[in-house]
C-alpha cells in the first residue's frame, strides 16, 4: 500500500511538473511584446501624437517639481547660485508644459 501512495505521488509529481513547464512556456510566449508592437500601427499620426503629449506633459511636471523642490534644497544649504539656476529651470519647465498644452488642444480643436 505503501508502495501504491509512492508510485501515486511520483505520477503526480510528474503531471505537475509538466503543467507547470506548459503553463511557463505559455505565459512567455503570450509576452506582450507582440501586442505593443503591432499596437502603434492601429493607431492614426495624429493618434499617436496625441498620446505622446499626454506623456511629455506628465513627464515635465514630474521634472519641473522635482526643479523646484531641489531648488529650495540649494537655497537652504546656501547654495544661491544653483538655487536661482534650477528654480530658473523649473520656470521655464513650466513654460514647456505650457506650449505643450496649447499644441495638444491645437491637435484636439
Amino acid at each position: 500500500m505503501t508502495h501504491h501512495d509512492d508510485h501515486s505521488h511520483d505520477h503526480f509529481h510528474g503531471d505537475h511538473n509538466h503543467t507547470h513547464g506548459d503553463h511557463d512556456h505559455s505565459h512567455g510566449h503570450s509576452h506582450n511584446h507582440d501586442h505593443s508592437h503591432a499596437h502603434p500601427h492601429e493607431l492614426s499620426f495624429e493618434q499617436k501624437l496625441e498620446k505622446l503629449f499626454g506623456h511629455w506633459i506628465d513627464h515635465n511636471d514630474s521634472h519641473k517639481e522635482t526643479f523646484f523642490t531641489w531648488a529650495k534644497r540649494a537655497d537652504d544649504a546656501k547654495l544661491t547660485e544653483i538655487a536661482k539656476r534650477l528654480d530658473k529651470v523649473g520656470k521655464l519647465s513650466e513654460e514647456v508644459t505650457g506650449l505643450l498644452k496649447e499644441a495638444l488642444k491645437i491637435l484636439q480643436s
